[in-house]
């Protein structure tokens, strides 16, 4: 059976009418993940925010790409708080063009093997870096490069955008006062967590992307791999503004059930990544039953529009099952839209690709985002993401 509690209010209320679910359940699971995970988002886009082209080359990636660097400046200043956006777009495709964006862990600089891409400007923040001001040193260039397949994305019509999540804020304990938190400190119970202004980067990448002549701004898909991928689902979640959006590996917190006795607990959550949420999540630590919302009122909140999960058999922290049945229960809702959602009712074997609008894939092997991934995302993006 399918669990029905994404579709029935905290008060008992079944929401049978798209109208009851845009205006009362959908309102009801953000403020619950609000209040209960990720923290409240407490301002969006920044009246003075800025944007500072710092490159276009137009011959880039041996003249397959045009390739941009842009501050996108949270204080409106080139000295304030700020992460710089990476955009590669296609020059074989002359319309607008659909793109992804997504964060990623170290540096730009480390998702290419262009020796002409700068050195960071201001600092790296790699997993748990946890000062300002590490450092880029020339060895890192291109180390992370196989997760990020820009030539076959480019090839297949696609733009790609990426910042450094720990340009934004690091990674450890106790470091929010160095990004866009200070303005909001997360003093409350419900303040917001390093997820929540991970996810606020993303809408403010969007903010810049909007502007570009040669994107097509009603098609641009929000991604993210494990803690990067629950930021793209909480972003997406809240921006509607996002056209899809695409979980690699999100796992707990993210689009897996947290309430489902497998994989990673809410106590190892709310330990030594506590935080990425707001202080509140940790009531529910060893209490997981009591959890008003899950990854399926997360996974809901994209609907209608396309979804897709990528999950990993060996993965076993992040719970594929867990996130198969999420996708799964949150179909009652692309159904209550009028959308056909996940087109499977039992979790798919290794290699299964459930081509749908909100798709799945079950990947042979462990925690990663690999060519085979990209190539499903790929096949999966010129169904739903393109014209």
């Amino acid at each position: 059976m399918i669990s029905s509690e994404v579709l029935q209010m905290r008060d008992g209320t079944a929401v049978e009418t798209p109208e009851q679910w845009q205006n009362q359940r959908r309102l009801e699971l953000l403020q619950l993940l609000q209040s209960e995970v990720f923290g409240v988002t407490p301002f969006g886009r920044p009246a003075n925010l800025g944007f500072d082209v710092r490159e276009e080359k137009l011959d880039a990636r041996d003249g397959k790409a045009t390739r941009l660097r842009v501050g996108i400046l949270f204080e409106g200043t080139d000295e304030g708080r700020q992460m710089e956006l990476l955009v590669y777009l296609p020059n074989s495709v002359e319309g607008p063009i659909p793109l992804f964006v997504g964060l990623n862990f170290e540096a730009n600089f480390v998702t290419t093997t262009e020796t002409d891409l700068p050195l960071p400007r201001h600092y790296v923040s790699g997993r748990h870096a946890g000062v300002r001001d590490h450092r880029a040193t020339e060895a890192m260039r291109g180390r992370g490069a196989d997760m990020w397949p820009y030539d076959e994305i480019l090839a297949r019509g696609y733009g790609i955008a990426t910042a450094c999540y720990g340009e934004v804020e690091p990674d450890t304990t106790n470091q929010w006062w160095h990004g866009p938190r200070v303005f909001a400190p997360p003093t409350e119970p419900n303040g917001w967590g390093a997820i929540g202004v991970w996810a606020w980067a993303l809408s403010r990448a969007l903010d810049y992307l909007q502007t570009h002549p040669r994107i097509d701004s009603k098609r641009v898909a929000a991604f993210g791999f494990s803690r990067l991928g629950k930021t793209a689902m909480w972003a997406g979640a809240q921006d509607e503004r996002f056209a899809a959006v695409i979980s690699q590996n999100s796992g707990k917190a993210g689009v897996s059930l947290l309430k489902r006795p497998h994989g990673e607990p809410v106590s190892h959550l709310t330990g030594p990544l506590g935080h990425w949420f707001a202080p509140r999540f940790a009531h529910y630590a060893n209490n997981e039953a009591e959890l008003p919302v899950d990854g399926d009122g997360l996974a809901a909140l994209v609907a209608p529009r396309p979804l897709l999960v990528l999950s990993a058999s060996e993965d076993l922290w992040s719970d594929p099952e867990g996130e198969f049945l999420s996708v799964r229960n949150a179909t009652r809702v692309y159904n209550l839209l009028g959308e056909e959602g996940i087109r499977a009712d039992q979790w798919p074997a290794p290699g299964a690709f459930i081509n749908s609008r909100a798709g799945y894939f079950l990947r042979v092997g462990p925690h990663d985002v690999t060519d085979e991934d990209w190539a499903i995302t790929l096949d999966w993006a010129d169904k739903f993401l393109k014209p």
